[in-house]
């Protein structure tokens, strides 16, 4: 079939790449033209494991290519995929919809026959009407069916997810569109996908239930963690106690510092705003949006109490800035949190992370962004884990001694064992573990 992706940041880009390489003629267009430029010379302007040899590969088939030319990609293809960005909007929350409304109207008009047009981005309910609207207000003649069918990735295993999806969810309210979108995902037949087909806005709700739910699973292991510590007893058996049950599952169970990202932290407010627009409040997220918020911060006290009270004019060192290892993330991660709090404090900051660097640089100040994890540590009186990178879980405690002013390790991630730090002279701090 003959795609056009509207957007080229990280849904639009994964998405493309893969239908690509289901063997689907695929064109990505985004407005920013250096970026088209740096994807034509073999350049990913993000870091997702895979992302650049699958471009390439389906660049040299001919299945995939990139443009600034919307009208010229959506004129030929059966089905154009919106997948342009939907940040907070400032002063309320809600979700910022400008650039979707935007991109329908130029859709409109580039248009050439029987097509479907379907919202990839995380949208509110109600979107895709509104969608539709804007398309047969800008050009009546405009033959579409508009479809939602929102994305579930995970940053750092995004191709994965995408090839061997737990399911694939369509709204639509055309059955014109049905046919079509069975034969974008056939491929995935053989991996035996769910596709379920519901109405568009039972689609668009699915999408943020499932994120809020997430967070919620997120916000409430690390409240218990809290609890633990007060009780002497250990938030990972717990965690595994209850993740056995096949009713609750282990993921998201892993208690750290609280969530970020480009999903969690506008979609569960995006939610919560929409909720309260249609007089039906949801609580619990309200309540998880808060409780997240809180432990970003909680993160930085926890630290100076391991400090002794005090960091002001003290060196802490800092191992992982994304939200999540596998990324170069750094919306809503909570090491900003920690970093502002704790300079707030007098502390001074020295950092490394694998791939967030360039964009922690812009992002804070007066921060010291070091070459190694070994070279972050010199001088430290803390070295602390904030993001769990597979670099981190096999450092060399005598070496890291060896740097260190005094030597302390506050694990945020729970990624060792306390004897097993504690052999090598350390003093040890984890999360919800007594």
């Amino acid at each position: 079939m003959r795609i056009a992706m509207i957007g080229s940041g990280y849904v639009g880009l994964v998405s493309g790449a893969c239908l690509a390489d289901f063997g689907h003629q695929v064109v990505c267009v985004d407005k920013d033209a250096g970026k088209i430029a740096a994807l034509g010379r073999g350049t990913i302007p993000i870091f997702e494991p895979g992302l650049d040899s699958l471009v390439a590969e389906n660049v040299r088939r001919g299945n995939l290519s990139f443009t600034t030319d919307l009208a010229a990609a959506v004129g030929p293809a059966d089905v154009v995929f919106i997948a342009v960005g939907t940040p907070s909007r400032r002063g309320d929350g809600h979700a910022d919809l400008s650039y979707v409304y935007a991109a329908a109207r130029e859709i409109a008009a580039a248009v050439d026959g029987f097509t479907v047009v379907v919202t990839k981005s995380t949208v509110p309910v109600g979107t895709g009407d509104e969608v539709e609207r804007v398309i047969r207000e800008t050009n009546p003649a405009a033959d579409v069916a508009v479809v939602s069918n929102p994305e579930f990735l995970r940053e750092g295993a995004a191709i994965s997810d995408f090839k061997r999806p737990d399911r694939i969810v369509v709204g639509l309210e055309d059955e014109r569109a049905r046919p079509v979108m069975t034969e974008v995902y056939r491929p995935l037949y053989l991996n035996q996908a769910p596709l379920l087909f519901t109405g568009r806005r039972t689609s668009e709700l699915t999408k943020y239930a499932a994120n809020a739910f997430l967070a919620m699973k997120i916000t409430f292991i690390n409240e218990m963690a809290d609890l633990c510590e007060k009780v002497g007893a250990d938030v990972q058996e717990v965690a595994r106690g209850i993740g056995l049950d096949n009713r609750i599952g282990s993921k998201f169970l892993h208690a750290g510092p609280g969530y970020g990202g480009s999903c969690f932290p506008k979609d569960t407010i995006a939610l919560a705003k929409t909720a309260e627009d249609y007089s039906a409040p949801l609580r619990l997220i309200e309540t998880t949006v808060a409780v997240n918020d809180h432990r970003k911060r909680a993160m930085a006290r926890k630290i100076i109490a391991a400090c002794g009270g005090e960091v002001r004019g003290k060196t802490v060192a800092l191992l992982g800035l994304t939200f999540k290892p596998n990324t170069d993330d750094m919306r809503e991660a909570p090491s900003l949190s920690i970093i502002q709090a704790l300079q707030d404090a007098g502390a001074r900051i020295r950092a490394y992370d694998p791939e967030g660097m360039d964009a922690a640089k812009g992002l804070t100040e007066n921060v010291t962004f070091c070459g190694g994890p070994y070279e972050a540590a010199e001088g430290a009186e803390a070295l602390v884990i904030v993001t769990e990178w597979e670099l981190f879980r096999a450092l060399d405690f005598e070496r890291l001694k060896g740097a260190m002013k005094a030597p302390l390790l506050v694990d945020l991630r729970n990624i060792y064992r306390r004897d097993e730090v504690r052999q090598h002279g350390f003093d040890y701090l984890s999360i919800g573990r007594g």
